[in-house]
């Protein structure tokens, strides 16, 4: 099937990668830093099979110009085929921009259309592609269960700071999450490839703050945040944030 027509329905289902969905076990942590098993000691609890899929339904608002739009969207990450986030943007009463941002077998694409058929934007190539993969690597803080693969490579900064290496599609996202005392996620930052001036793709400082939490299936994560481009700095407030949402629904496979 051509990636750029998959479903989220058929992302859900399709076959791939199945292996035996484990039980999380603390103990397998012992010997790991502090802060990593703090982290993931909260985002999993015990005996908490461990997802490679993950969908989620959420709401909240996205930045085109200048100004706030409310948005509802559903989105499958599925960690060995990767993304297709699904959303309707509501731009006046009556007047809807229908469409999917996705990464699907290394394929990125993006398409959106003025009440579901009126072509407003679209994009594909290898630029979407790589940016695309930081997208998916940081949204790992909806799937921790997946930073317990071998390929992941952590680093602890401090006891408020770790570092973590993941691969998606080629490209290696160099996570940074800040913790609280209790092992809760307070933000996620990367270097993205991106062209948030509209000029040309380069690594921008990318990531989001972590303003609430909850807890499905034995996963507690991220459930209302605030993303953006220029991430640790004043521009993120003044023009770089673009999202702002909240899920209010996730189911683990």
């Amino acid at each position: 099937m051509d990636p750029a027509e998959m479903t989220l329905d058929q992302l859900w289902e399709a076959e791939g990668e199945a292996p035996e969905r484990t039980p999380f076990d603390p103990s397998l942590l012992a010997d790991q830093p502090e802060p990593m098993r703090r982290y993931l000691e909260h985002a999993i609890a015990p005996g908490t099979p461990l997802a490679r899929a993950v969908r989620l339904e959420m709401e909240g608002e996205i930045k085109l110009g200048d100004r706030w739009r409310p948005f509802e969207a559903e989105q499958v990450i599925r960690w060995d085929r990767g993304f297709i986030w699904k959303a309707d943007t509501k731009m006046a009463p009556g007047v809807h921009v229908k469409g999917s941002d996705r990464l699907v077998d290394g394929v990125g694409a993006m398409d959106w259309r003025l009440l579901g058929f009126v072509p407003v934007m679209s994009a594909s190539g290898p630029d979407i592609a790589r940016s695309s993969a930081g997208r998916l690597e940081a949204e790992t803080i909806w799937l921790p269960s997946v930073l317990l693969d071998d390929d992941v490579r952590w680093r602890v900064e401090d006891g408020e700071h770790l570092q973590v290496a993941v691969h998606v599609a080629g490209d290696e996202g160099r996570l940074r999450f800040t913790l609280g005392d209790d092992g809760r996620l307070t933000s996620v930052e990367l270097p993205r490839w991106g062209d948030p001036e509209g000029a040309n793709f380069h690594l921008v400082p990318f990531g989001g703050i972590v303003e609430a939490e909850d807890t499905f299936e034995g996963y507690t994560v991220p459930t209302k945040v605030r993303v953006g481009w220029y991430f640790g700095r004043d521009r993120f407030e003044t023009d770089g944030e673009f999202f702002r949402a909240q899920v209010t629904r996730l189911r683990y496979r």
